[in-house]
């Protein structure tokens, strides 16, 4: 998320009650968790286990809960107890919760020759494109953006809070909710099918790619990329922070793991499991997903076993 403005690093430091280490005259432009941070992001992190990984990130300022680091030249740190309560603090004051009482907001832009159905919902700060068609029961949730010419079937939300949870075991509520910020963006020419759920970044966005047409039931995590002119059906599911690379198809029933990349034009049949990044170009089958002409074989020989034992425990 970027602020309106660029703040200073002492302001930030007021706001959430922390002691400034470093270079103490920057501005902070944003607000990033580490897998999408840039120059200028703040970041926070509260475990030893990922210091370096943040310190050596692309953000300008951490937020972190010890003095006991190495400051990298022209970075700054904000040192607090808590730096996750920091953080959601940092969010709510920038892009607090508003609640609607309308079913469509005031501030919505809708384009020349688009149809919003019956029973549309659709949050702040939203902007539809031209000759979109957004059929009944439809959500579009705040800061979200959808292109031209696109179709949105009945029942479906775009831009749903993020599943990703700050996680500690010494407190009573073991999962806290990371407050998003981020946003949906929906490029032109898509197709969404009814009953699908797309979730906003944490604090960036989760992008949907020109061209790229969606069965019915398909759910999109937080923060993944889609890629132009991909094909996915019913009850594909996809996590957080992958990368979908331009031509992909998913198959009914594929589900997808976090973080991970899926290469131009790979085809991945249908109740496949891919837990980690797979090459384009090819075509895969099974959990864990591989080349489906080798699966195939596999289940040929896995079919032959009873045979084989037959003869080994006749001969």
């Amino acid at each position: 998320m970027k602020f309106p403005a660029p703040v200073s690093v002492q302001w930030i430091a007021e706001l959430i009650n922390a002691e400034v280490a470093g270079n103490s005259e920057a501005q902070a432009s944003g607000i990033n968790e580490i897998h999408k941070v840039e120059s200028g992001d703040l970041v926070f992190v509260d475990h030893p286990k990922y210091y370096d990984t943040c310190l050596k990130s692309e953000a300008s300022f951490i937020i972190i809960n010890t003095k006991e680091v190495t400051i990298p030249e022209g970075k700054a740190i904000l040192i607090c107890n808590e730096p996750f309560e920091a953080y959601l603090k940092i969010v709510n004051h920038f892009r607090p919760f508003t609640g609607s009482s309308k079913s469509i907001s005031d501030d919505v832009l809708i384009g020349e020759g688009t149809v919003v159905m019956p029973n549309v919902f659709i949050g702040h700060h939203v902007s539809i494109g031209k000759n979109c068609v957004i059929h009944p029961n439809v959500s579009l949730l705040d800061h979200t953006i959808i292109g031209d010419n696109v179709v949105i079937q009945a029942g479906t939300v775009i831009g749903s809070d993020a599943f990703y949870y700050n996680t500690k075991k010494n407190r009573d509520v073991w999962y806290k909710r990371m407050q998003s910020c981020g946003n949906v963006v929906i490029e032109d020419n898509v197709e969404i099918g009814a009953g699908c759920t797309i979730d906003r970044g944490v604090t960036a966005e989760t992008r949907i790619g020109n061209g790229t047409k969606m069965d019915n039931m398909v759910h999109i995590g937080h923060d993944t990329t889609v890629g132009r002119n991909c094909l996915f059906a019913a009850q594909v599911g996809i996590a957080g922070g992958t990368i979908i690379e331009d031509g992909v198809t998913l198959w009914g029933q594929v589900g997808v793991s976090k973080t991970l990349t899926i290469g131009a034009n790979a085809v991945v049949l249908a109740q496949s499991g891919v837990p980690s990044s797979l090459a384009g170009g090819k075509t895969y089958f099974g959990y864990p997903a591989e080349d489906a002409s080798m699966k195939r074989r596999e289940l040929v020989w896995i079919k032959r076993i009873p045979e084989l034992w037959k003869k080994v425990m006749e001969g």
